[in-house]
């Protein structure tokens, strides 16, 4: 099975297009669930979980997750994980917004997410 990881980490687009497809696009934490659970309706299957890693949704601006390449029939586990995720992190941010934070601490999020994914992207775990 193909995989595809959609992300908003420049550090992962970087560290990881060698070993996976990788589609990137430069947009907030929510947009990247969203997009995801467009590629759901559209047949994808969710490969990693959109809440992973123990950093909350307002917290870090950077989401790194893997779907399957190939499409099917909508994936009705993958649709409520997802729309659940889009629940979770939409409560978060409306309660706390995600801080402006200072270039150095993005980057320390960027390394986060990318260690949170890389093992699995590199060693094929999914």
């Amino acid at each position: 099975m193909g995989k595809i990881l959609i992300t908003n980490n420049p550090l992962v687009k970087d560290q990881l297009s060698e070993y996976i497809d990788i589609e990137y696009y430069e947009t907030d934490y929510l947009n990247i669930l969203r997009k995801v659970r467009d590629k759901v309706h559209l047949g994808h299957k969710l490969l990693s979980h959109p809440l992973s890693g123990s950093i909350k949704p307002n917290e870090t601006p950077y989401k790194s997750i893997i779907i399957s390449s190939d499409r099917g029939y909508l994936d009705y586990d993958s649709l409520i994980i997802i729309e659940g995720s889009i629940q979770t992190a939409e409560k978060f941010i409306r309660d706390f917004k995600t801080p402006n934070w200072p270039e150095k601490i993005l980057i320390d999020f960027q390394t986060i997410d990318l260690s949170l994914i890389k093992d699995v992207v590199i060693n094929e775990k999914v």
